[in-house]
């Protein structure tokens, strides 16, 4: 089988990283994946980017015009927002490819307009690495227009200027008139397209992001630290950047409140943030940190959540939680709240700890329970990493999407 993928980028970011990952694992499962990318990083020969510098130069340019637009939206929220407004090239090109099917996952940044997603007449599979698909212009949002409808009394109170979510949304309703297989890597994605006045009546099947496992192994906890320079024989915790505090979604307020909570109840830890350079004044959290700044190979991140005794995820929303995927794959226990994607990643008091939403001081304590007994430590990262290949590995995932591919031509057949 022959499949075209397209995606805007193919490892800069998490999306894009989680779409490569399944081109990968599909490749070695057999399937003829070729990628499809307006900006590429990686160097695979199997990733096609713009083929001219002047291609390359207006990939690069189509984002910020699409910006410009977005600035009529105004809002006091913090978040992306997608106009999808620029016609392309990339209905033609995937079209006439020798693909028997289509892989689309993140083509926003204007690499693709909503028109154009309705123009792609091969057999096609969407997997969803956010909300946008079945949203207006928002990538995520806790509003609920999406269920109800974008109409002109249910504007949330924080926006003002042009509505550009709701003719965002119209424009989908008008335009995707045949439906698309969706694949979402948690089941909570999957509940909110079933329920998306969109999407309601769309095929709809949950697989979880891909990870090779064959790569990313535990490795000896003494070893990985002595590589990263960091101290042995005392508790460390993982967590990403305070840089993501500006992104309410991420919680980084809800993990300030539960190390108020861990002060004094744990001898010895310190904390290791990465994602960050160590910034002029560091902030108190009340233990030391060791700051890893930004990595930008899997192996020192591999060797990372390798050093740490158990990572936390303190998201208040999350698609999937690669984060929390990839730290299971070594070994290392997540700590989390028991909402939206993580509740498919973390599997409670056998992988990690799913605390009650959003309660801090059960943060805390779920931080404290992985910690307090060395046997069920073992226990805990043994279940993590077994977990992570039976559900993560390429074999596993890529199975999955061989199934769904020969559904699609299908039922594109009819």
């Amino acid at each position: 089988m022959k499949v075209a993928v397209a995606t805007r980028f193919d490892i800069e970011g998490g999306a894009a990283r989680a779409a490569y990952r399944i081109h990968s694992a599909v490749r070695q499962f057999g399937i003829d994946s070729i990628m499809y990318v307006d900006i590429s990083s990686s160097g695979d020969w199997t990733v096609k980017g713009p083929a001219t510098k002047l291609a390359q130069g207006l990939a690069l340019l189509r984002s910020p015009v699409g910006g410009v637009f977005s600035k009529l939206l105004k809002t006091e929220v913090y978040g992306f927002h997608s106009p999808a407004l620029l016609p392309s090239n990339w209905p033609k090109k995937l079209n006439s490819s020798n693909a028997e099917l289509v892989h689309m996952h993140w083509v926003n940044a204007e690499m693709m307009s909503i028109e154009d997603i309705a123009k792609i007449t091969k057999p096609l599979v969407w997997t969803l690495h956010d909300m946008w698909a079945f949203c207006g212009a928002e990538h995520y949002t806790e509003e609920l227009r999406w269920l109800n409808g974008y109409t002109k009394f249910n504007r949330p109170s924080y926006e003002s200027g042009f509505d550009l979510s709701r003719w965002v949304w119209q424009r989908k309703l008008k335009t995707w008139n045949h439906p698309i297989h969706i694949v979402t890597p948690s089941h909570w994605l999957a509940d909110c397209v079933k329920q998306s006045v969109i999407m309601r009546d769309w095929p709809v099947t949950v697989i979880e992001n891909a990870i090779d496992t064959d790569a990313w192994q535990p490795v000896e906890k003494n070893l990985a630290r002595q590589l990263l320079g960091l101290p042995q024989d005392i508790p460390l915790l993982l967590f990403g950047a305070i840089g993501g505090s500006k992104d309410p979604r991420k919680g980084f307020d809800l993990l300030r409140e539960a190390l108020v909570h861990l002060r004094g109840q744990i001898d010895g830890l310190q904390l290791v943030v990465f994602g960050q350079m160590e910034p002029k004044e560091p902030e108190d959290f009340g233990f030391p940190v060791n700051y890893m700044g930004h990595l930008h190979d899997n192996l020192t991140l591999q060797l990372l959540y390798n050093v740490a005794d158990l990572i936390v995820v303190p998201s208040r929303q999350e698609v999937f939680g690669q984060t929390a995927s990839e730290a299971l794959t070594c070994g290392t226990p997540v700590v989390a709240f028991d909402t939206t994607g993580l509740k498919d990643v973390v599997k409670h008091k056998n992988t990690g700890y799913l605390a009650t939403p959003f309660d801090t001081e059960d943060l805390a304590l779920g931080i404290e329970w992985i910690l307090a007994d060395k046997d069920r430590y073992k226990t805990l990262s043994a279940s993590a990493r077994q977990d992570a290949v039976e559900r993560f590995s390429y074999p596993v995932v890529a199975q999955k999407y061989s199934q769904v591919y020969n559904a699609a031509i299908k039922f594109n057949d009819r």
